[in-house]
């Protein structure tokens, strides 16, 4: 009996000792941070304060960049990301293609971020005179919404017009070549090209009256089982961009400095994009769910995605 117990306790003991070793592996696991080449998180990585906070705690970051959210949300898709940022429409499609992630921060509301240009001299007055008219976007993005917004607020259809789906660079080209008669397009680019041809804006994210005609979010969002597992590590993370956050509002001016040769965009082109983005990251409320579920339906009945979405699944705490 005594040789039994005694057998029992050593087995006992390197269990313990075991899941003890497995945690600590799993607590130094590196924390896989995924990027855009504008934006706070760029900050984050660039001032260094999360990664020595983390280290203090024995966690290693990997910094990740990314062309776009579309790419970035495909990464956390198969697991090889655990944070990252991206504008609205990205993890609407990543959900709906079945990716586990969740929101977890999201930036305020930054209407002014994006808009509708047309070349300096066009006859183009107001968004219905877009009627018949070739316009230029990313498909699928948020300026994508934008412009169905700004549609319907002049009494025109999406299929009033001629949507020619191009990525930033390739729409830039063909906006200065006279190939599109008008051009949706978000900062810093928005802000580099109206600088460049003096576009003019017939509409952003705000109405004449002052209300706005969409948000323009920027999210911040986690794999679920990430979230799970380390919620401190996500809640680090967050508190750290607060506080880049904090500090870039109050110096735009030098942030945009540090950021031009990284963009590529002139320091005082920069200086106008930052000033129209949003600062502060704050939770996740019923109104920004509200908001992103319209977004996402709107997708739908476009037929950018394949089926409806439920945006509240991928809040954290939710069962999906």
């Amino acid at each position: 009996m005594g040789k039994a117990f005694s057998a029992l306790c050593r087995l006992a003991f390197a269990a313990a000792l075991s899941l003890g070793v497995g945690a600590a592996h799993a607590a130094e696991k590196p924390v896989r941070i995924g990027y855009q080449k504008y934006g706070t998180l760029l900050l984050l990585k660039e001032s260094g304060t999360l990664d020595a906070q983390l280290k203090a705690q024995g966690i290693t970051v990997e910094w990740r960049e990314f062309p776009g959210g579309p790419q970035l949300l495909e990464a956390l898709n198969v697991g090889a990301l655990d944070f990252g940022t991206t504008g609205e429409a990205p993890p609407i499609f990543a959900q709906a293609a079945g990716a586990p992630l969740v929101y977890v921060g999201v930036e305020p509301a930054a209407p002014k971020g994006e808009a509708i240009l047309v070349p300096k001299d066009s006859p183009l007055k107001s968004v219905a005179d877009l009627k018949g008219k070739k316009v230029a976007l990313n498909k699928g993005s948020n300026v994508h919404y934008l412009l169905v917004k700004a549609l319907e607020d002049a009494g025109l259809k999406y299929s009033d017009i001629q949507p020619t789906y191009l990525a930033p660079a390739d729409a830039r080209a063909a906006f200065e070549q006279g190939s599109v008669d008008a051009w949706v397009i978000w900062d810093p680019y928005y802000a580099a090209a109206a600088a460049a041809t003096q576009a003019r804006v017939l509409t952003d994210g705000v109405r004449a009256d002052g209300s706005h005609l969409v948000a323009n979010h920027q999210f911040y969002l986690a794999e679920r089982g990430f979230n799970e597992t380390r919620p401190q590590v996500v809640q680090a993370i967050l508190a750290a961009l607060r506080e880049v956050d904090a500090a870039s509002r109050g110096d735009q001016k030098g942030v945009a400095q540090r950021l031009a040769p990284q963009v590529g965009i002139p320091a005082p082109v920069l200086e106008v994009a930052l000033a129209r983005m949003g600062y502060g990251v704050q939770p996740i409320t019923p109104d920004v769910i509200a908001a992103q579920q319209k977004i996402a339906d709107t997708f739908h009945q476009l037929g950018l995605i394949p089926k409806p979405i439920t945006v509240s699944d991928a809040i954290p705490g939710s069962k999906s």
